[in-house]
C-alpha cells in the first residue's frame, strides 16, 4: 500500500479552466452566516467604538454558530465547531455572561462551543504563540477562530505597515493551517466618515486587505430605540444594508430591529456674497476673521467650512477687505 501511495502522482501546479471547472461543485457552499457575512475559511472582522458592544455581538454569533441557530437576522445553515480565544473577562466572568446567552438556545451549542482558557498572553505575531493557537484549533476541531480582540494577540506598531502585513500574514497562516473562519474583533479609528467600514478599523491599510468582510458597529441617533446600528463591507457578495439591533439586558442576545433609517445626503447651503457683507456691517464694518466667520454662520445658518468659502469669495472682488488681520468693508 505505501509503495502505491509513493508512486501516485502528485497533483499539477498548473490546471487548464476546462480542468477546474469540472472539479467545481454544482452549487457554491453555504456561509457559515448567510447572507455572505462568513465564508468558509473566510475571515471577519468586527469593529467599532469602545463599549459599543462588538465582543457581546461576536458572543451571540458564536453561540449561534455552535449551536446552529439563526441570531440577530443572520441564519446559521448549520452547526459548527467554535473555538473561542478572548483576552479581556476572566474566564468566570466570560463562562457567566455565556451563560446568560445560553438560555436562549439550551444545551445545543454545549458540545460545539470551546473556549482556550490558556489564550492571554500568546502572541499570534511570535512562532511559539501561532503554535499554540493551531495547536488549539486542532484540538477543538474548529471550523471558526473568535479573536477578541486583535491588539491582545500581536505587539506590533499599527501604524507600520510592514509590521500590520506581518501580522496579517499570521492570519492567513493561521486560517489555511487550521482550515477554519476566522472571526476577528477590532477597533477603528477615532474619526471616520459615514461611508468608511473596512478602511475604518485601526492601523495599516494591510488590515483592509486581508478580510473578506467587515461589519462596523455604531452608536444610532439618539431618537432610535435601537441598541447598536450594523454596517457591512463584503467582498464576495453584495453587502447589505445597515440594519439595526436591540440588546436585552437580561439575556445579552441581540435581537433583529429592522433596517437603519436612509440618510439623506446633506444640501450644501449657498450662502452669496451680500450675506458676508451684511454680517460684517451688523458687526460695525469691522471684524476679525473668526467674528465674521461666526456671524455669517448665524446670519445664514450654514456650516464653518461654508462661511470660510464665502469670506474667501466676498474678499476676491473686493465686496470685503482685509488689512491689518481685520476684515471691513470698502467704504
Amino acid at each position: 500500500m505505501k509503495d502505491a501511495a509513493a508512486k501516485t502522482p502528485p497533483k499539477p501546479a498548473v490546471v487548464s479552466l476546462a480542468q477546474l471547472l469540472t472539479e467545481q461543485p454544482s452549487s457554491p457552499p453555504p456561509g457559515w452566516i448567510e447572507p455572505g457575512l462568513l465564508p468558509p475559511e473566510g475571515i471577519l472582522f468586527v469593529g467599532g467604538e469602545p463599549k459599543v458592544g462588538k465582543s457581546l455581538l461576536v458572543a451571540n454569533l458564536a453561540l449561534a454558530l455552535a449551536a446552529g441557530k439563526d441570531r440577530a437576522g443572520f441564519r446559521i445553515p448549520a452547526a459548527r465547531r467554535v473555538l473561542v480565544c478572548q483576552f479581556e473577562l476572566p474566564t468566570p466572568q466570560f463562562v457567566s455572561r455565556l451563560a446568560s446567552m445560553r438560555r436562549s438556545v439550551g444545551a445545543a451549542a454545549d458540545q460545539n462551543l470551546l473556549v482556550d482558557i490558556r489564550a492571554g498572553g500568546n502572541l499570534l505575531s511570535a512562532p511559539q504563540g501561532l503554535n499554540h493557537f493551531l495547536n488549539a484549533a486542532r484540538q477543538a476541531a474548529a471550523e471558526v477562530i473568535v479573536l477578541d480582540p486583535l491588539y491582545s494577540t500581536h505587539d506590533q506598531d499599527e501604524n507600520d505597515t510592514r509590521s500590520m502585513a506581518a501580522l496579517c500574514q499570521s492570519l492567513l497562516r493561521l486560517r489555511d493551517a487550521s482550515q477554519a473562519a476566522l472571526i476577528v474583533v477590532h477597533h477603528v479609528r477615532k474619526s471616520i466618515g459615514r461611508e468608511e467600514i473596512g478602511s475604518a478599523f485601526r492601523g495599516s491599510s494591510a488590515l483592509h486587505a486581508v478580510g473578506d468582510s467587515y461589519v462596523l458597529l455604531t452608536r444610532p441617533s439618539a431618537h432610535l430605540a435601537a441598541t447598536v446600528e450594523l454596517r457591512f463591507q463584503f467582498r464576495y457578495a453584495a453587502s447589505p444594508e445597515p440594519r439595526l439591533l436591540q440588546l436585552d439586558p437580561q439575556t445579552l442576545c441581540f435581537s433583529a430591529a429592522g433596517l437603519a433609517p436612509a440618510r439623506t445626503a446633506a444640501v450644501r447651503k449657498k450662502v452669496e456674497q451680500e450675506h458676508v457683507t451684511k454680517a460684517l456691517a451688523g458687526l460695525g464694518q469691522q471684524a476679525r476673521y473668526n467674528q465674521l466667520r461666526q456671524q455669517v454662520m448665524d446670519l445664514a445658518d450654514c456650516s464653518k467650512r461654508t462661511a470660510q468659502l464665502a469670506i474667501a469669495e466676498a474678499c476676491r472682488p473686493g465686496c470685503i477687505l482685509q488689512t491689518g488681520g481685520q476684515y471691513r468693508l470698502p467704504f
